[in-house]
């Protein structure tokens, strides 16, 4: 039986290496002179109001989170305080895939006694509605440029002859749609005391029980319009990068959303900070878009690195003000 402790350093190291890895094989022809003139030759400009764009979205997103925090499970949360844990999160996710949700936790934990349980849980609702807007986003993507996305999505599976196909043997893709609806309600139904089963059930309710919860806050209007400007700042932060970078400054704005939307998913890959993941996406949609394959990825190179060194400087900033900071009674259990 391995211990839990070993177990998790396996993943980290497993996880960082396919990152480390992916990097490698994008970037090892790359030539290093190319890549520091294509920095030196962009716009700073632009490239450092993306950075205080994407500083905004931060704090923005730690103003979101007080309002799901309640004032009775411990100290009232400050905006200032929520963007430091949010700040200190994020640093962690550098580190250890998925620890910023904990980590953020425990700071406010031991600075404003708020329970670790209570705050897990609106983290939970956090993610489920980022989910539900990555989703819209992809949808908004289509929307806008629905021939490009078409053609893209054509690149990977024949959409023509797949259709053909389902049509051709409609009664067959029905039957065995049903059968396969029934036989997968029946094994939820024969294995629901099984421990996996009821932690995707219990996850799911917490899902369900935390957006209708929202409506009950005292800020409902506020969550809401937070959350969409929160992804709308995530497009403006690409978006003004894109105008610093002479290969990528006649992109439309629908294009940067199609890429803004690659990136997304990269970085929720389980692997540091996106790290390989969001470079592969993001260099794949820009050659579509008729980029250079060499400027496509030091275009990705470029916004990946901006806000890494933007997580890790504020972050490191927020770790320390937050250790200044602690309640005078111990944490509390979750």
């Amino acid at each position: 039986m391995i211990h839990p402790r070993i177990k998790q350093a396996i993943q980290i190291v497993i996880s960082l290496v396919i990152a480390v890895w992916i990097f490698w094989f994008l970037y090892k022809d790359i030539e290093l002179d190319s890549l520091l003139k294509q920095i030196f030759s962009s716009n700073w400009a632009w490239i450092g109001l993306s950075m205080l764009i994407a500083l905004t979205g931060y704090w923005l997103r730690g103003w979101r989170w007080t309002l799901l925090i309640s004032d009775q499970e411990g100290k009232k949360v400050s905006a200032g305080n929520a963007y430091h844990a949010v700040m200190v999160g994020y640093l962690a996710n550098m580190i250890v895939p998925r620890a910023g949700e904990v980590a953020r936790c425990g700071v406010l934990n031991r600075t404003n006694g708020q329970s670790i349980g209570h705050l897990l849980g609106t983290v939970i609702v956090e993610r489920t509605i980022d989910l539900v807007f990555l989703i819209a986003t992809i949808f908004l993507s289509f929307l806008v440029e629905n021939e490009l996305f078409l053609a893209l999505a054509n690149q990977l599976v024949n959409l023509e002859s797949l259709g053909e196909k389902i049509i051709q043997n409609l009664p067959v893709v029905l039957g065995g749609g049903l059968i396969f609806i029934l036989a997968f309600y029946f094994l939820l139904k024969r294995f629901r005391d099984h421990g996996l089963i009821q932690k995707i059930q219990h996850f799911l309710r917490e899902m369900y029980s935390g957006i209708k919860g929202i409506s009950k806050l005292k800020n409902p209007a506020g969550f809401w319009t937070s959350s969409v400007v929160i992804w709308i700042i995530y497009f403006l932060t690409m978006y003004t990068v894109s105008l610093g970078i002479q290969s990528t400054a006649n992109l439309s704005p629908g294009e940067v959303l199609l890429v803004m939307v690659m990136g997304s998913i990269g970085m929720v890959a389980p692997v540091q900070g996106g790290i390989g993941t969001f470079h592969a996406l993001v260099a794949f949609i820009l050659i579509q878009l008729g980029i250079s394959e060499q400027d496509s990825k030091i275009f990705a190179a470029i916004i990946h690195g901006t806000q890494v060194i933007l997580v890790v400087v504020a972050g490191l900033i927020s770790w320390i003000v937050m250790m200044q900071k602690q309640v005078g009674n111990k944490p509390q259990e979750a």
